[in-house]
């Protein structure tokens, strides 16, 4: 049997935790820039307020409704998010984190009832982290997923959904539409309905061969887990990222080269460090820049700059800036910067060319200091100076909640 635990809301949640005030009455956390919601609370659903909404549209419904606003907080929600995970490890032995809000957790083996212990998993996060999530049990991972569904919709089955029986998986595979099962996309779906496969029930009792024909291999082995059959085991180690990109839009636009400047040496020195968390070096990096694409005179650039491959943010943030110089043309109002590391390879197998000096031991010395410094004290407490001190550019963040949990400064104060 697994078991997916997926939280309620999340960073609406996060916010939550350390606002005890908050609980209960609606809340929203919007994207970078404080531009769409993405994250409401339960209250704020049965308010009506949709997903992905741009908040301009909205701000007088929000307040005159007086929902709390929050603009996202990725350190919080990182920490918290780390929390859970090490909570949900104590529950068992072989575990996959399979986003920054899921975990699935393998049950077999354990001498337990699982709805009993589902329950146990659901008490246990909140009387530790005050997270609320859902638990969905099933035998294989994507029955799973269709129980944790049906353990946040329905209220009679109190945030835990165990489909342990023929006839429970039947009831819910009849009334779930084809699109809501985990790995049919929308496009996949409109070739489902050609053949009359609308319901996860439909898909499960159809003929494979049919299906195949129509489809590939990973649908089939969905039908397989819809007959309670797994086919996908549990990774215990998540896959190496083959692209990072950091990219942000400004907090107000911007005609000067400093600044963008500065943006796209931040952004590389974030993506440096990413790539040595999975131990990895870029050979290659994409910069990019860009006007609002709403107002005329539109402008987009980019170039691709290859690189010996390295890990070296020093390294990283010179090519970045080098790339931009040679795109920055004067006259335009730029909102947007991005820096992608392509053709990653792993450190261990990088066979460096005979006549390329490899990194000296100061060098990646100096590297898993900064790393470990930052872990320790928190994001950006050591950076290069060509990210800028004021950064006036930076991304509007007017609603922010304080880093509770990985800042000095603003740790919760009890009185």
């Amino acid at each position: 049997m697994f078991a997916l635990v997926d939280c309620n809301s999340f960073y609406a949640s996060c916010e939550q935790v350390f606002r005890p005030d908050l609980r209960g009455k609606p809340v929203i956390v919007l994207s970078n820039n404080d531009g769409c919601v993405i994250a409401r609370s339960k209250e704020a659903k049965a308010l009506g307020i949709p997903g992905f909404e741009p908040y301009f549209k909205i701000r007088d419904y929000v307040d005159r409704h007086e929902v709390a606003v929050f603009s996202s907080n990725f350190a919080l929600y990182g920490d918290l998010s780390n929390r859970v995970m090490r909570i949900l490890k104590h529950y068992s032995p072989d575990v996959e984190i399979y986003s920054i809000d899921e975990m699935f957790l393998s049950l077999s083996g354990l001498k337990v009832d699982c709805a009993e212990y589902a329950q146990e998993i659901r008490q246990g996060v909140w009387q530790q982290a005050r997270i609320p999530v859902g638990v969905g049990v099933a035998p294989t991972k994507t029955l799973a997923k269709l129980a944790n569904k049906v353990a946040k919709a329905s209220e009679r089955a109190q945030g835990v959904c165990v489909l342990n029986t023929v006839e429970k998986r039947s009831w819910v595979l009849q009334r779930t539409a084809v699109t809501e099962v985990w790995g049919v996309a929308q496009r996949t779906a409109k070739r489902l309905a050609e053949l009359g496969i609308y319901s996860a029930w439909d898909l499960a009792t159809a003929h494979p061969k049919q299906v195949r024909r129509h489809s590939n291999v990973c649908l089939e082995r969905t039908m397989t887990e819809l007959n309670g059959v797994p086919c996908l085991a549990l990774e215990a180690l998540p896959p190496a990222k083959q692209q990072i990109y950091c990219t942000r839009s400004f907090g107000q636009p911007t005609k000067a080269l400093e600044p963008i400047l500065e943006a796209v040496s931040l952004y590389a020195s974030r993506a440096g460090e990413k790539l040595r968390r999975q131990n990895h070096l870029a050979g290659c990096m994409q910069v990019f820049i860009h006007t609002s694409p709403h107002k005329p005179s539109y402008r987009s650039v980019s170039c691709l700059v290859p690189m010996i491959p390295t890990d070296d943010t020093r390294l990283l943030v010179h090519a970045a800036r080098t790339a931009v110089q040679s795109l920055y043309c004067r006259g335009y109002d730029y909102i947007k910067a991005g820096v992608g590391l392509l053709e990653l390879k792993d450190k261990k197998e990088y066979q460096p060319d005979l006549f390329q000096q490899p990194p000296s031991e100061k060098s990646q010395a100096f590297l898993q200091v900064l790393d470990a410094l930052n872990r320790r004290q928190g994001k950006g407490t050591l950076f290069m100076a060509a990210q800028g001190i004021r950064k006036p550019w930076y991304m509007k963040q007017e609603h922010r909640s304080q880093q509770y949990t990985t800042r000095w400064s603003e740790l919760p104060c009890v009185k």
